[in-house]
Formats: structure tokens, sequence, C-alpha cells
């Protein structure tokens, strides 16, 4: 018998048919979801019913699809964040939850301090000056002057650290799990509270996982407690900004700028009020891009499927 396999990852479907006869030669009936961003709990469970396994994005895998999903024995997530499955209800019925750590540590790095070096030597409001006849020249700053506050010290944040330290960066950094000495001491990091890095940051970079201590955790609040000149990059989860708040923040001039690679809801709503700043850079959500991360990810997410429902279909060297 067949195992049908459930494939709702966005970032799969350009390069399904490279692994399409693979799956096929392992047993694997492809179920194709029409998917632009993630499934709803709703469209999962018009699909999910006799489903073995799923290769899946940031869809809404709740206890209630895992309830109507008898038959499911594994879920492959594409890429590292699984805060979007119910962990516990899947642990509950033995069905193992499979993601690739550290996916795309270094794109989202690389993000981060492109986002910083746009800001602060205003190459983007420079060029639009010049392209609309203008020749002036704003006060900027070097990267060095400033300070930069890391939220999630994680392999990314570590990785943003790394960045931040080759350009002599001031480094604080927030987290429950202190780094190692050797890290630290290696970019020159100082371990603070939340409340103190916010007031003393220049730029405040955020990697938390989406859980229920980091959902909306820059709130009014906190935004109040950055300063006027300060800077919010965001390229972690949607949730961890309360995106109302931010703009009220930018509406009054409380912050120099944002910048934001995920949101709330995605694809951002065409009338968000964050539209309509121009000091507010947005992505959409691709600061993981690279081709060569994005194909390890390929690979480990097929042999994540594969382990559990074929796995004479994986090599030793895969095991």
């Amino acid at each position: 018998m067949k195992s049908r396999v459930l494939i709702s990852a966005p970032y799969v479907m350009p390069v399904l048919d490279i692994y399409r006869r693979r799956l096929e030669e392992a047993g694997c009936e492809l179920v194709i979801a029409r998917v632009r961003e993630r499934l709803t709990e709703g469209e999962l469970l018009e699909l999910i019913k006799d489903v073995d396994g799923i290769i899946c994005g940031d869809d809404q895998i709740t206890a209630k699809v895992l309830d109507a999903a008898p038959r499911l024995k594994v879920i492959s997530k594409w890429g590292t964040g699984i805060d979007s499955i119910d962990k516990v209800a899947a642990a509950a019925r033995g069905i193992p939850v499979r993601n690739t750590p550290d996916a795309f540590t270094e794109p989202v790095a690389d993000t981060v301090l492109g986002y910083m070096l746009l800001f602060a030597r205003g190459l983007a409001r420079m060029d639009q000056d010049m392209r609309n006849g203008l020749w002036e020249k704003p006060q900027l700053f070097a990267l060095k002057e400033k300070t930069l506050g890391i939220i999630g010290v994680g392999n990314i944040g570590r990785a943003v650290g790394r960045r931040a330290a080759a350009f002599g960066m001031r480094i604080l950094g927030c987290d429950p799990v202190i780094p190692e000495r050797g890290y630290l001491d290696a970019v020159g990091m100082s371990i603070v509270n939340r409340e103190r890095l916010l007031e003393e940051s220049d730029f405040v970079s955020l990697h938390p996982d989406l859980n229920e201590t980091s959902r909306s955790l820059i709130d009014a609040a906190a935004l109040k407690r950055m300063r006027s000149s300060g800077y919010l990059i965001n390229t972690s989860r949607g949730p961890v900004v309360v995106e109302s708040a931010l703009a009220q923040a930018l509406d009054e001039r409380r912050l120099a700028g944002a910048a934001l690679d995920v949101y709330e809801r995605e694809p951002l709503p065409a009338d968000s009020p964050l539209r309509r700043h121009s000091n507010c850079l947005l992505s959409p959500h691709n600061a993981n891009s690279s081709p060569s991360s994005a194909a390890r990810v390929h690979e480990n997410t097929i042999l994540n499927l594969l382990r559990v429902l074929a796995p004479a279909a994986v090599g030793p060297t895969d095991a």
C-alpha cells in the first residue's frame, strides 16, 4: 500500500519535479496542496484525512487537524521553525515532528546586517533623493559608533553578533540561556535584561523562538523603552511584534525606523499602516533566501519523511 504524502510547503513546489520520482519510487503517493504562504486549520482538515505524512511549511497543524488524521505517521517541516505545529498533541499521538535545525542562519544574519547598513549609511534614501533631482547630504553614522541589542542569542542571534563585532559595534544580548563564555568574549557581548537592552541599544534585532513568552514581546510598553533614534529589526516571527503599536510609534516619531521580514498576518495586508512609512523597510518573509541553504533543507526534509515512511529507501550514508 502506498503512503499518501501531503506536500504543502511553498518552497518545495518549484523543485518538486526533482524529488517526485524519488518519493514515488519509495512508495509515496503525492497530494499537492494549493498554497500561497501556509494552510489554515480549515484547509488542512479538508486534505489530511487519508494522509500518512506531510511535508509542510508554516501550516496550522493543530490538535484538531491531528485528530482528523488517523493515518498520519510523520510531520516533516521544511525549515527550522515548528511553532505552528501543536508539538504536544503530536507527541501524544506518537507522531514525530522533524525539521532542519540551523537551516538559514547565514542568509538571515546577512539580511539583518544589510538592514543595519541601509539605516546607518542612508543608502536607499540618498538613492531616492538623487533620482528625484536632489543633491542632499544627510548626517549619517558608522556602525562602530552604535550599540546593537540582540534578543534571542541562538544560532542566528550569534551569527548577527559575529557580524556586528567585525564592524566594531558594542553588543548587548538577552536570552534565558546564556551563551558560553568563549562566544561572549569573542564578540564582546554583554548579557543584560530586556529592559536595559531596549533602553541602551541603537539597533534591536529580534531572534527568539515563537512561544508564549515571546508572543507580543515588543508591544507598546517595550517600544516606549527604545530610543527615539533607535531601529527595530524583526526577521524571527511576526507575532513577536505588535504591529499596531509599532505603527503608532512610527507615526509619533518615537522610533527612527524599523525593518520587518515577518508579520502577524502573511502576506502583509494591503491596508497595513506599516506600508505608509518610508522608514519602515518591508520584505516578503524572504530573509532566508539562499540556494545552497535551500538545497540542504530540501534534501533533509525528504530524508526526514522517508526515514519514517520508507526507511529502506534511505541509504546508509543518509540514515
